[in-house]
């Protein structure tokens, strides 16, 4: 699905434009990502949560060469589903897929 994807849908469920509807998208994301480079955690009970991580610095190897490449500290943002979220999704693909999957 793409920001695009999710436009539609919501200004079909609501009745606002699709102009008014990428804005508040757009706004919805902005807000998301601003707090993360903040490095606060962003939560939407029932959704899951939106955290950074750090991560250590490392020796990785390039694939092609070999050659060992140095990786600094970096931080990446992570997402924790809510038990809400697991379970709705585990429901649905059992029902999709059948129990054995």
């Amino acid at each position: 699905m793409t920001k695009a994807d999710i436009v539609n849908r919501v200004a079909n469920a609501t009745g606002v434009t699709k102009l008014e509807t990428e804005i508040l998208v757009d706004s919805f994301f902005k807000t998301i990502s601003d707090c993360l480079a903040e490095g606060a955690h962003f939560e939407i009970r029932g959704f899951g949560t939106f955290k950074v991580k750090k991560r250590k610095p490392r020796v990785a190897r390039n694939p092609r060469t070999g050659e060992a490449v140095p990786l600094d500290i970096h931080y990446v943002p992570t997402f924790k589903p809510s038990r809400e979220l697991r379970a709705l999704i585990d429901n649905g693909m059992k029902e999709r897929f059948g129990a054995k999957g």
